[in-house]
């Protein structure tokens, strides 16, 4: 698990939190994760793309940040995750997303890439960078869940989950329930971090 920044904090605008993804279950939750019944939470505004032309998961997250605080003036929340197979070097990493045009195109070049070798181990890494409505970062975070790839899918999720298997819930990445993508994800150990200064920063 990541390191915690705090900065010095402005003024809190008033209980709104805008989610720099325009992705709803994204938001719904992260929203869960923070346990925020009096903030009101918000994905960006519809159109908003922001270029991640950052060198890290971290990089690409305070980019997002900054943009969608700046452009809303509201308190705004963004992460940047990928996938790391270590025998593949780390790959495809920050390219995660980029990796094939859908999923079933990203997890099948993973799985030929990676082929029959049983060194499988692999870690879903998350960034969270909080910004303040003047687009200044006032908290990041990141989490990293460890696990390995199956040779086939199992569940049914997003991304590479229904291929990376978690040894500590016993699933893979989309059999888990919303309490242990909190516990155990990398996502949610991110957001965790942060929680507690959010609460004192937003004042909810």
């Amino acid at each position: 698990m990541g390191d915690l920044v705090i900065a010095s904090p402005l003024e809190p605008s008033p209980d709104l939190l805008i989610i720099a993804s325009g992705n709803p279950a994204k938001v719904a939750e992260i929203r869960s994760m923070l346990d925020a019944t009096t903030l009101q939470v918000r994905q960006q505004p519809d159109g908003t793309d922001i270029e991640e032309t950052g060198a890290t998961y971290l990089e690409n997250a305070r980019l997002k940040a900054e943009a969608v605080a700046q452009l809303t003036g509201h308190w705004a929340l963004a992460d940047d995750s990928g996938i790391a197979v270590d025998a593949l070097g780390g790959a495809p990493g920050l390219y995660s997303a980029r990796y094939g045009t859908n999923d079933v195109e990203r997890i099948e070049r993973l799985l030929r890439e990676l082929g029959d070798t049983p060194y499988r181990s692999a870690s879903f890494n998350s960034a969270v960078a909080v910004a303040d409505p003047t687009g200044a970062i006032q908290l990041e975070a990141l989490g990293i869940c460890r696990g390995e790839i199956l040779t086939t899918p199992r569940g049914h999720g997003g991304g590479y989950d229904s291929i990376f298997w978690v040894r500590e819930a016993g699933c893979t990445y989309a059999e888990m329930t919303s309490h242990q993508r909190s516990k155990l994800g990398s996502r949610g150990k991110a957001v965790r971090q942060i929680a507690a200064q959010m609460r004192r920063l937003l004042r909810f």
